[in-house]
């Protein structure tokens, strides 16, 4: 008999499907106002559904928390930071080239630091949102210093056509993870980048070798076109397998970039400990790649409807695959002395970040 996990998920999507739908039309009828309370709902649920050795999670968010947040980022960063790229155009068409591309320029890094800034933030609110045995996490760090980190670190990254995206996400990985705290202690982050760039470098091979092949692809198709009748215009038979070679293009980049992403969500999260927890991840990139199929089998045929089960199905996916090693000493817990975000992940929902 193997032995159990430390985490176990409890749940079942026929126990969740109730406050799925009606979240869905009470979503529908607020105009999209409701969704914030809906998504409480639904991380209440998946919270207490959740175990870690021998107690179950608890989410203690708020829908207010949520829109509250989404409301303040959007009319104080989002708005302007649109009104900012709005006025770089206008000044590109009235011949103010030069302060155009400054004002572009402002918004890139500006927006590169809130994405980081938006992502630091949303971790922090959802632990100290999350307790376990009475016991919440949290940062005192507001992450202002780690939206300047993740801003020349993603740039960096995108030099020399992304060669060092891995640097960069382990980089942030380790510094957002090191401002973390659960319950006295902190967490500890050292991924290192073993095995990551020949992993990012196969997956730009790939990249490379399939647009080779679509170009060769073109290239046939358009020789055949050419030297055959005037009258002649592309079959079927002709069509059809560049179609098909497209498709095949975009299914093969998409597997190389979910291989590494596989192998650096395994590296991350086993280079994470806690006092005396270490964590592991078992999911490989088959694992990772039924689940991607999976989420778009179930879109597509339920012509959209089955989006809402997609949380509950990541979710599931994450707690399956995630382990603890090591011993906990109860009696050395006591409360985080953090101090709680007020609001929550609005400026990460405004930006359509997060994380599984």
């Amino acid at each position: 008999m193997e032995p159990q996990s430390a985490f176990q998920f409890h749940g079942n999507w026929k126990e969740l499907a109730p406050i799925l739908f009606t979240n869905l039309l009470l979503t529908i009828v607020t105009l999209g106002f409701y969704r914030f309370w809906g998504t409480t709902r639904v991380r209440q649920y998946l919270w207490s559904q959740t175990q870690f050795i021998d107690d179950r999670l608890e989410w203690t968010g708020t829908g207010k928390e949520l829109f509250i947040g989404f409301m303040m980022a959007t009319f104080l960063i989002i708005v302007p930071l649109v009104g900012l790229q709005f006025l770089a155009q206008y000044l590109a068409v009235n011949g103010s080239a030069g302060l155009s591309s400054l004002l572009t320029v402002v918004f890139y890094f500006g927006f590169l630091y809130l994405s980081g800034f938006a992502i630091y933030r949303g971790l922090r609110y959802r632990l100290g949102r999350t307790y376990w045995r009475g016991i919440r996490g949290g940062s005192d760090d507001p992450g202002f210093s780690y939206g300047w980190a993740a801003t020349w670190k993603t740039f960096v990254g995108g030099m020399l056509l992304g060669i060092l995206v891995p640097w960069s996400m382990k980089e942030l990985w380790n510094d957002r993870w090191n401002r973390m705290s659960f319950g006295p202690h902190k967490f500890e982050s050292n991924v290192t980048m073993d095995g990551l760039l020949g992993r990012w470098l196969i997956a730009y091979a790939v990249i490379f070798a399939s647009i080779i092949g679509v170009v060769v692809i073109m290239a046939t198709l358009m020789a055949t076109i050419s030297f055959g009748d005037v009258g002649d215009v592309p079959n079927a038979a002709m069509i059809i397998p560049f179609i098909v070679a497209i498709f095949g293009v975009y299914f093969l980049i998409g597997l190389a970039f979910l291989a590494y992403y596989a192998l650096f969500y395994r590296s991350a999260v086993r280079g994470l400990s806690l006092h005396t927890l270490d964590f592991d991840f078992k999911a490989r990139t088959m694992d990772w790649l039924k689940l991607a199929i999976g989420d778009i089998a179930l879109v597509i045929f339920t012509l959209g409807i089955g989006s809402i089960f997609l949380s509950y199905r990541h979710w599931k996916f994450f707690i399956t695959h995630m382990e603890a090693y090591g011993e906990i000493n109860v009696d050395e817990l006591t409360q985080s002395k953090t101090e709680r975000s007020k609001h929550g992940e609005g400026l990460m929902d405004a930006f359509d970040v997060g994380a599984i």
